[in-house]
């Protein structure tokens, strides 16, 4: 995109309209628009372009999102959370906050894997629901669309996970579900608290089906 990365943020109108237009947003407040922790956040956002960046100085926005200057918040719309990572520190450069934003960015549907996994473990839902699946699939879009439409209807409630088969590091994931590859795909809803899991192979991914399985296992 030729828009301007990050994006300047004057007021809290700005910022707020910022916030609520994105699954994951991220906000640069600095005392000093051209500091070197600044500089350093210019950096992180032309290496995650998906990702919106904004930048604000205005003392009147840090003070109606609680932060002191040189912190980087995440927001995220799927539970409601932000993370905060205070640039104070002098060691926090390019790098620390790109792994930053990509631990933390847990979207409507998120796809696991090693990075991720850190952001999936600390989120505040309880219930994760995971489509394990094979992406090489032509079936994938058209489950994904569906997968993705069914997670609107549990925004705040449930974690939508993508598990892709053909990652060796999901092999885990694979096993600890007592799946084989040959029943995939398949749908494992998962209570974090305690443990308790259930699995359902599913030759098409419907809405209904999905809710249905999702209620069931809540109830």
């Amino acid at each position: 995109s030729t828009t301007e990365k990050p994006i300047l943020l004057n007021n809290i109108a700005d910022a707020e309209a910022f916030v609520s237009g994105a699954e994951v947003a991220v906000i640069g407040f600095f005392q000093e628009p051209e500091s070197a922790e600044a500089s350093q956040f210019r950096l992180a956002a032309g290496r995650i372009p998906e990702v919106p960046f904004g930048l604000s100085t205005s003392p009147a926005v840090l003070s109606h999102y609680d932060v002191s200057a040189n912190t980087v918040t995440l927001f995220r719309r799927v539970d409601n959370d932000r993370r905060d990572l205070d640039m104070n520190n002098r060691d926090v450069d390019t790098e620390k906050m790109t792994r930053f934003v990509r631990m933390n960015e847990l979207r409507l549907v998120t796809e696991y894997n090693p990075v991720t996994a850190v952001g999936v473990m600390q989120s505040s839902l309880r219930f994760n629901l995971l489509l394990i699946t094979d992406k090489m699939s032509p079936k994938h879009p058209e489950r994904m669309r569906k997968f993705r439409a069914s997670a609107e209807l549990f925004k705040g409630k449930i974690l939508f996970i993508l598990i892709d088969v053909s990652l060796n590091s999901n092999e885990r994931v694979v096993s600890y579900f007592q799946l084989k590859k040959s029943q995939l795909p398949a749908l494992a809803i998962f209570h974090t608290p305690d443990d308790e899991h259930d699995v359902m192979t599913v030759d098409e991914i419907s809405i209904e089906r999905v809710q249905d399985f999702c209620n069931r296992f809540i109830q």
